[in-house]
This record gives C-alpha cells, structure tokens and sequence, in this order.
C-alpha cells in the first residue's frame, strides 16, 4: 500500500512537471519562435546560434541552434510546391525526382537516417514536404505527442509503453512571427494545403465507411525483396497481404521487384498456427531450449571460456617476450608489428571471454524451463481458439516473423522467444531460443 501511494505522488509530480515544460515550450515557440531541437526538415540545416540564454545551461557549454537554408535541398522543396500548383499528384511528383537523380531526404542526409533505404522518391515524403509550415519562415512545434499505453490490459503489473501520435493541425503551435529563411511564400503555401483538403473531403464523399476487417497477421509479413512490412488488403471479401513497392516509389534501374507482390492471409495462418502448435508441444520445446540455452551445454560454454582464457594468457606472454626482445637490442619497429598483431588477438580473445561468461551465466535451470514451456502452453490454446481477438498480440509476444519470397513461393517463419515472453524488449539480457521453418505457399501467392 504504501509503495502504491509513493507511486502515485511520483506519477503526479511527473505530470505536474510535464505539464509546465509544455507550457513552457508552448509559449517559447508563440513568442520567440525558438529552435527547440529535433532533426531539421528538409531542405534545412543547423546552423550555431550562440550561447544557451539560460547562464547555468552556458557555462556547461551548451549552445542555441537555429534553421538555415540547405541550397539543394530547398530547390527541390520549391519545385514540389511549383509542380503540384501545377496539378501534378504526389506519385507523378515522387517519380519525377527519381527519374531526374535527385536523392530522396533519407539519401541526401544518410547520418541521420541509416535505418531507411534512401533508395528513391515516396509519396509519403512528397506529402509530408507539402503539409509542412516551416517552409514559409515559422517555427512549428507539437505536431506530434508522445502517449503512454498498456503494454498488455490483461495484466497492467506489466507497465506501460511509448508511442508517438499525431496530433490534429489546430493543436500545433505556429510561432507569430517568421523566425528563419523563408522557402516558400505564404500565398504558395495556403494554395496548396486548399487544394489538399479539397480533395480529401471529395475523397470521402465517395467512400461509405465500413467495418474494418481484423487482419491478424498485420506487421509481420515482410517481402522477402525489398525487406518491407506488407501492407493488409481486403479484396473482395478476402484478406490479402501486398507489397506495392513499385507504385509506391519509382524504382532504380538496378533493382528489381514485380509490380505487385502479395499473399493470402487464410493460406499462411493454419500454416502458422500448426508451426507454432508443432514447436511448442511441452516435450519438443523442452528439448529445444535444453539445447539452445539450458544447463545441458554450459560444458561447451565452460570449454569455451577456458580456451577465450588460454589465449589471453598466450598473448599476455606474448607481449612479456616483445618486451625483453627490445631490451635485448632487437629492431624496434619489427617488434612494434608483432606487438600490433598480439594486442588484435588479445581484444578478439577478450571479446571472446566475454561472450562465453555472459552465455555460461545466463543459462536457463531445469525449474525456468518448466516455467517457460508452462506458460507457452496457454498461448498456443488461444492461438488454437479460432475466436480469440488478440492473436495479433500473441504472435508479437512470441517474436513471429513472416517473410514471403515470390521467386519460390515460399514463406519463412520465424520465432524468437525469450525467457520472460518478451521477444519485443530491446537490450534484454535473458537466452533467446530461435526457431525457424520455411514452407511453399502453392497457389496462394503470388506476383506480377
């Protein structure tokens, strides 16, 4: 009770300095139009704006920043503007780009984006250009929250996670005056975002709304060409999974991708599901992890740490005779190469140490293996449940991932389970136990 009650003065107080930095920052960017930090949008860059104004945060060396005008990129960003003025959509813009070598805002800035392709031009990054109000000189700042939500509602124990969410456009706070170079002009700017909301509200007159269909295995399908999530379908009452990489982006001569690759939703999840009923059966999935990372192996870890532990007593001794041959009068400069060589054995074998200690000590008991295929029962049964909702959830809690090759119609299925079920939490310290399966599709999948 009482650790429920420090709890709760804790949450209050974090939300009671939340929401004065907030307002804070709020009345910072109406007012002064400051740089608030985050990665400049395209077509910018940062650039020094003097010392912090806030004297304890200067003397510890911490400065402003502000927007300056990247001359290339703020070309392309004024031709996006001026070809869809035109009448131009974001496809036929996206596929200009490309066609004329212009680097996509991943490729033209790759230190801040290595975990993208770079590869050409996307509609999503055409529109997001077009929809930001930083390009007519204003600092803009809340477009996004950061919202805390429940790991599993079943068990609240589990805590909360972070996600972003976007908020609406009459939330985000737009600085009065223009505080940085001016990219394109408020008339250019207000034309376009007319047009914009022009046709979504046509859009939405001809579509009636309808229930969303539950797509069980959204997020985990991946094409096995281009490594992208497959985005769900419903086509005429069936559940598909596609990757439409070549509508989506206007591809580069070296790569090539069909120009539709998809699967159907019914003919992998029995699939799936048997798999999965097949791996975690008590008596095989016992043996597995035994195998992987239970006490049974901790002699090859042990065999392992002794020979990591030889070699640096090998390269110790070593480095002891390189010593005493430079002292007895040998080239100074041989014995430097062969001290070089002995000290890159000697990290590779401490690397080595380390690695095998970590396995040997993390070493699943007989007692954790039984907890662990116990538990695993009860998903498998509402995997089984052809009614459970929260299958979805399940998989993620098992580490699924689907990847569909198109070549040989082919799904390969993975599973990465750790001990305490939570295959999705990075930098866990606990043994992983991975398992993987490949099987033909038939006639469910395909390409053209």
């Amino acid at each position: 009770m009482i650790m429920s009650v420090y709890g709760g003065l804790s949450k209050g107080e974090r939300n009671r300095i939340k929401t004065r930095v907030r307002a804070s920052m709020s009345a910072i960017t109406a007012t002064e139009g400051r740089f608030l930090g985050g990665r400049p949008p395209y077509g910018f860059r940062l650039a020094d704006a003097g010392p912090h104004p806030n004297p304890a945060k200067a003397t510890d060396g911490k400065r402003l920043h502000k927007l300056e005008v990247d001359p290339p990129a703020a070309a392309v960003v004024r031709r996006i503007f001026h070809e869809f003025l035109l009448g131009k959509g974001y496809l036929a813009i996206a596929e200009g780009l490309t066609r004329d070598g212009i680097p996509c805002p991943s490729a033209h800035d790759k230190a801040r984006n290595p975990h993208r392709d770079g590869r050409a031009w996307s509609t999503g990054a055409v529109r997001t250009i077009l929809i930001n109000p930083r390009y007519t000189g204003r600092q803009v700042w809340n477009k996004q929250r950061k919202t805390e939500i429940l790991i599993d509602i079943d068990d609240v124990a589990l805590g909360h996670m972070t996600r972003m969410r976007w908020n609406d456009r009459a939330d985000w706070v737009v600085s009065q005056k223009v505080v940085h170079p001016v990219i394109v002009d408020d008339d250019s700017f207000n034309h376009v975002q007319a047009i914009m909301n022009t046709r979504v509200h046509s859009a939405k007159g001809r579509y009636s709304r309808r229930a969303r269909p539950r797509y069980t295995l959204s997020g985990l399908i991946h094409c096995g060409l281009c490594n992208r999530r497959m985005q769900a379908s419903n086509n005429a009452g069936l559940l598909y999974y596609r990757c439409r990489y070549p509508k989506e982006y206007a591809l580069a001569g070296d790569f090539q991708h069909p120009r539709s690759v998809y699967v159907r939703e019914s003919h992998v999840l029995g699939r799936l599901n048997s798999w999965i009923g097949e791996q975690l059966a008590p008596q095989q999935f016992a043996e597995t992890i035994r195998d992987q990372c239970g006490d049974g192996r901790s002699k090859a870890r042990g065999h392992a740490v002794e020979q990591a532990t030889a070699k640096i007593a090998e390269c110790d001794a070593k480095l002891s005779h390189h010593r005493a041959a430079i002292e007895a009068g040998v080239d100074p400069v041989l014995v430097a190469e062969w001290s070089s060589q002995t000290r890159a054995e000697l990290d590779a074998a401490r690397q080595q140490l380390a690695i095998a200690r970590k396995a040997k000590a993390n070493a699943l008991t007989e007692d954790e293996i039984t907890h662990l295929t116990e538990s695993l029962q009860a998903i498998t049964g509402m995997l089984a449940d052809p009614a459970e909702p929260g299958k979805n959830r399940l998989y993620d809690q098992l580490g699924v991932r689907l990847t569909y090759h198109p070549e040989g119609r082919e799904i390969t299925a993975e599973m990465n389970i750790d001990a305490d079920l939570s295959a999705s939490t990075i930098g866990s310290r606990r043994p992983m136990v991975r398992l993987r399966t490949t099987w033909s599709c038939g006639v469910s999948a395909s390409s053209s």
